[in-house]
């Protein structure tokens, strides 16, 4: 069985920026599992694994575009220094999670602290960052009905979650 779309790929991997230091792997023994052709991994490492079967191995490099996208000036944005907590020790680099007035959780960082103002950084962390991934397959079955309806997939006992 080869990879393709709808199914459930079981993926060791390990990451790194082409320094060789890796900056996020999967765990000994758990792979990453993910239904494939649904964009639930960054496209050119999606694309890169496309008909691969069990065991293949291979480095794969990921262009910015194929990637996190380029880094955007626009996602730089200066807010009020209200808007973080009076005791909360901001510096450049720091990652942190805010949450928009409708609930939803975005991830920011802390690009610049300027006295009464702070420029946050809305980009991924990754973004315009060259992508160096070493990939082993380590499973490919087809997803379910119920992944497929679903989305994505789901682990041996079940979704493990609700779809409301």
């Amino acid at each position: 069985m080869k990879v393709a779309k709808d199914r459930i790929i079981a993926l060791e991997y390990r990451l790194h920026l082409g320094d060789g230091q890796v900056i996020d792997q999967s765990e000994p023994g758990s792979p990453l599992s993910y239904m494939h052709g649904r964009g639930q991994i960054v496209p050119g490492l999606e694309g890169a694994l496309e008909g691969m079967g069990v065991g293949d191995a291979k480095k794969v490099v990921v262009a910015p575009a194929q990637g996190y996208g380029e880094h955007d000036s626009r996602g730089l944005q200066e807010v009020p220094r209200t808007m973080f907590p009076a005791n909360a020790e901001l510096t450049p680099g720091m990652r942190l999670a805010a949450q928009t007035d409708g609930g939803e959780v975005i991830p920011i960082g802390i690009h610049e602290v300027k006295g009464d103002t702070v420029v946050v950084d809305l980009n991924h962390p990754l973004a315009g960052k060259t992508l160096h991934f070493d990939v082993t397959v380590r499973d490919i079955r087809d997803a379910t009905a119920e992944e497929i309806t679903h989305g994505h997939a789901h682990g041996p006992d079940g979704h493990g979650h609700d779809h409301d």
